[in-house]
């Protein structure tokens, strides 16, 4: 089972992997948060606020991290599934998608276990963000500094 820490990381990692977190997609993370049931908690913000402490002081290594995570978790399909599910609307959140962001999610996909049938089967429109790269490099360009978001 997906848990809400690796889902609303997950939003958030996907917002900021382009080194930009666009107002578009605060809002989307205001609706995950109103309108799912797993995003529901004590402290949605401070949890937030949180994740942008850490990637500010930790940089590529809070992204490492958090890949490292997904893989940690072991997910079952239907888990996987909507783990993508909130990657791929945060990506696409601010309507435009940037090589940085697809490539990070390339990377959260090498972490689970699902079958890419089962992925082209949820989400036949979306084949550019599970064909392979050319080239996937393992080191994350992180430079960016983000201020706090307010839900």
């Amino acid at each position: 089972m997906v848990t809400r820490d690796l889902l609303l990381r997950t939003a958030f990692c996907c917002m900021a992997c382009d080194g930009d977190i666009a107002s578009d997609e605060i809002d989307l993370l205001k609706e995950f948060v109103q309108n799912d049931d797993t995003f529901q908690g004590d402290d949605v913000q401070g949890e937030v606020n949180k994740c942008i402490v850490a990637i500010n002081e930790q940089g590529a290594s809070y992204l490492a991290t958090y890949l490292n995570d997904v893989a940690a978790a072991n997910l079952d399909d239907d888990s996987a599934l909507k783990l993508i599910t909130v990657a791929i609307r945060m990506i696409e959140a601010d309507n435009k998608v940037e090589y940085s962001e697809v490539r990070f999610f390339k990377r959260i996909r090498n972490e689970l276990k699902i079958s890419d049938d089962k992925l082209y089967e949820a989400f036949p429109d979306k084949d550019d963000y599970f064909l392979p790269d050319i080239v996937a490099p393992k080191d994350l360009d992180w430079t960016a500094s983000f201020d706090t978001i307010t839900l």
